[in-house]
């Protein structure tokens, strides 16, 4: 007899959680649905294709090894899969988790006959619910300092363990000089993995595993190998490194193949060994709990129109160099595009303070760049992208998470990077064929919002500072020229 279907969405990939929590390979079948709609709806990086798919095979085949029956289905839809599924299984119950964008929810809600919540997070919904309803603004920090309370993690009694909640001081050095940083681990491809390389004519770049031993190795291998010297550079850009000490653990997380509990308590445990720097500890930490947490939040509390935010009024079109790393003669900008079209990744830093900083400062639509986001990066889910882009990366939200814009010039990217030696611009000109778009964008950016930011008080300091720039109409005319150009894909 068979007790129920159990649907795994392809970022539900994990034994312990999910519908398979309490499923029993002797009563339940496992319902897996290998979507068109979702592999091929948008332009999708290859690297992306290929994870998720063979991912999931992968898990599915882990499956049959433990004693489950599996459906798996190719269908164009994963609503339409179901339906068959369920034809086949007439009157057994179909079991699903709740899926992670609002869409697919929407999709699926007809469809099961019991609905689980979703517990691939370390924050239940109404626990976060409860937090944004009891705070008139919902910043990250104060949901951070709950969560390692609520959680016990790095406490002493009711006091943050070593005298302090957060670590940045110490977490902002640039990349140092002459620095060897670690090779990052190379995955070669099984039987499984050259199917699916075959199917999308894409040979992966061996970054990611696509197995669950394959992920238990990459976070084995940051504990080992990156976590004591993570917090000092978490916020640097090496262009001698692609990943740097970074976790690389996101697209595992994203999926499925680990969950976060499990993540922190290896983290927790190695840190209490006692050769870990608080800092590094707190820092990683920071990101698991509190910043991963908190955008999974507030993509629900936010609801659905949430993604349609242009507070700042930006119209204009996708710059070509985000498709086309020859599109630009920015180096710091055209690296980072090369190293996503290799991996489909790069880490948080670049993200936001060189890409989505120029979008900000060039006025880009801001629907246009989280579809870009969403199609080019390997742990690009529905929920982690629209806050980070329409809360965080182009301020288009009003307000909402951000207390104020995250705009740069290209002084923080010469002071936290290495790119600028190599680059024709001059991150200190703001005016000038030499002058660093960044720079000539960020004051061209505060004037054309002045109004708008007058009365922030964390940008009134740079609000000021437009006051005591003689040459500003000769940056108003520079940013023009800047302008026209990266939307010709000449600058």
């Amino acid at each position: 007899m068979t007790r129920s279907l159990r649907y795994v969405a392809f970022d539900q990939l994990h034994r312990d959680y999910g519908v398979l929590a309490d499923a029993r390979p002797a009563e339940d079948v496992i319902v897996m649905v290998e979507s068109s709609a979702m592999l091929r709806g948008r332009d999708w990086h290859p690297e992306r294709l290929f994870f998720y798919r063979s991912s999931a095979r992968h898990f599915a085949q882990s499956l049959v090894a433990s004693g489950f029956r599996v459906e798996f289905l190719k269908a164009a839809s994963s609503r339409a899969g179901l339906l068959e599924v369920k034809a086949r299984y007439p009157g057994v119950t179909l079991v699903v988790a709740e899926q992670s964008s609002f869409r697919q929810r929407a999709r699926l809600a007809d469809l099961a006959d019991e609905t689980l919540p979703n517990d691939f997070f370390l924050t239940p919904s109404e626990v976060f619910q409860s937090w944004a309803n009891s705070h008139a603004t919902h910043v990250m920090e104060h949901f951070y300092r709950q969560q390692r309370v609520r959680l016990g993690v790095l406490m002493e009694g009711g006091s943050p363990l070593g005298g302090a909640w957060n670590f940045d001081h110490d977490n902002r050095l640039p990349p140092p000089k002459n620095y060897q940083w670690p090779e990052p681990l190379q995955f070669a491809l099984d039987e499984i993995d050259e199917a699916v390389a075959e199917e999308v004519a894409y040979r992966p770049s061996g970054a990611w595993s696509t197995t669950r031993a394959g992920a238990l190795a990459q976070l084995e291998n940051f504990l080992t190998q990156h976590f004591a010297a993570f917090g000092p550079y978490e916020d640097a850009m090496a262009s001698t490194s692609w990943s740097m000490h970074h976790s690389l653990l996101s697209p595992y997380l994203n999926n499925g193949l680990l969950h976060p509990r499990e993540v922190l308590d290896a983290v927790l445990e190695r840190f209490s060994r006692g050769d870990i720097p608080i800092a590094s500890a707190e820092g990683f930490v920071r990101q698991l709990i509190g910043w991963r947490e908190y955008v999974h939040g507030m993509y629900w509390f936010q609801g659905p129109q949430y993604q349609e935010g242009n507070g700042l009024a930006a119209t204009t079109p996708l710059l070509p160099l985000f498709d086309d790393a020859t599109a630009t003669s920015m180096n710091c900008v055209g690296s980072i595009i090369r190293d996503i079209d290799a991996r489909a990744w790069t880490h948080h830093i670049p993200r936001l303070m060189v890409l989505s900083n120029l979008a900000l400062l060039a006025g880009v639509d801001p629907q246009a760049f989280l579809a870009w986001m969403r199609r080019r990066f390997i742990d690009a889910a529905e929920w982690v992208m629209v806050p980070n882009v329409i809360g965080m990366g182009l301020h288009a939200d009003g307000g909402a998470m951000m207390t104020k814009p995250y705009a740069a010039g290209g002084a923080y990217i010469h002071r936290m990077g290495s790119y600028c030696k190599d680059c024709p611009y001059n991150p200190k000109l703001r005016i000038g064929e030499s002058a660093c778009p960044f720079t000539t964008l960020y004051w061209d950016f505060l004037d054309r919002h002045r109004a708008t930011f007058a009365t922030n008080h964390r940008m009134a300091q740079q609000v000021h500072g437009l006051g005591r720039l003689a040459d500003l109409p000769q940056v108003r005319q520079r940013a023009q020229v800047v302008l026209r150009g990266l939307a010709e894909g000449r600058i």
